[in-house]
């Protein structure tokens, strides 16, 4: 670029006027000038760009200068648009990669770079993870949590929405244990509905044999009263409606501890 082009220190243009037909062709040659030579020092960059602005903004011309600078075509809006060369570019699908896996941690990734003699700095990984976290489409879904898994295993199938389904079915596929114990699950919930009683023994059996720790403690309380529970699951009887009235009458007896005898007790009980 010739010293034409360019600003003196004092302000002064050596070039044509700022105003003129050729300031919008001028100052994308100087913003191209600028582009290429990387390396410039960063003082140098900002001498030339106040001087820059100075002619263009405070001229004779600078109210034709400030509407070309606003009304410029496609190519300057580009050219603004165009973002600056970094030295994390090589690096960053490699980041995008692995924040979409699920690993958010800046010091975690910058870590990882460094290791492998990246050239980069924290704060590049940390303003790069940060664009990708207000990017909904690539942020990573958030995993189910235990209390929807267990939502999703304990519930009827048929109760499931369509999402919910699809989410087991991914959890399942990638967790042979919690099939297991999904089946599991199923079976004793069959075994209640359909007052399967008969079946519990081969089910206690199957549970102990795949060693799930959850179940296997729950199946070892089941056998310690097996009778009971077989006919529990069986009969037709149920002991809910007694259950009810003892849990009716504690209820009432905690409401007049240290304040009514038995007789006050007996009398609320009756009305009730």
């Amino acid at each position: 670029m010739s010293r034409a082009e360019f600003p003196d220190k004092d302000g002064s243009a050596t070039g044509a006027s700022a105003g003129g037909p050729g300031a919008s062709s001028r100052l994308l040659r100087v913003a191209a000038a600028l582009e290429g030579e990387t390396g410039w020092h960063s003082a140098v960059r900002f001498w030339v760009a106040a001087n820059i602005a100075r002619l263009l903004l405070t001229g004779p011309g600078r109210d034709a200068a400030e509407r070309m600078l606003f009304e410029q075509g496609e190519q300057w809006r580009e050219l603004r648009k165009r973002p600056r060369p970094s030295r994390l570019d090589p690096y960053k699908p490699y980041l995008e990669r692995r924040f979409t896996e699920g690993c958010t941690s800046v010091t975690q990734l910058h870590g990882e770079l460094v290791a492998e003699q990246a050239p980069v700095t924290y704060g590049m990984v940390r303003a790069h993870i940060a664009t990708l976290r207000r990017d909904p489409s690539a942020a990573p879904p958030r995993p189910a949590t235990v209390r929807q898994v267990t939502g999703w295993l304990t519930r009827h199938p048929a109760t499931l929405s369509a999402e919910d389904r699809i989410g087991l079915k991914d959890l399942l596929t990638r967790c042979p244990e919690l099939d297991t114990a999904a089946g599991h699950v199923r079976d004793f919930g069959e075994m209640l509905t359909d007052r399967l009683g008969a079946t519990l023994p081969a089910w206690i059996d199957a549970v102990e044999a795949s060693r799930l720790p959850g179940l296997t403690g729950f199946a070892l309380h089941l056998r310690r009263d097996l009778d009971a529970v077989i006919a529990g699951l069986t009969l037709d009887w149920s002991s809910g409606s007694v259950e009810g009235a003892v849990n009716r009458i504690k209820r009432i007896k905690r409401q007049l501890y240290g304040r009514a005898g038995f007789h006050l007790l007996r009398k609320m009980i009756q009305l009730q």
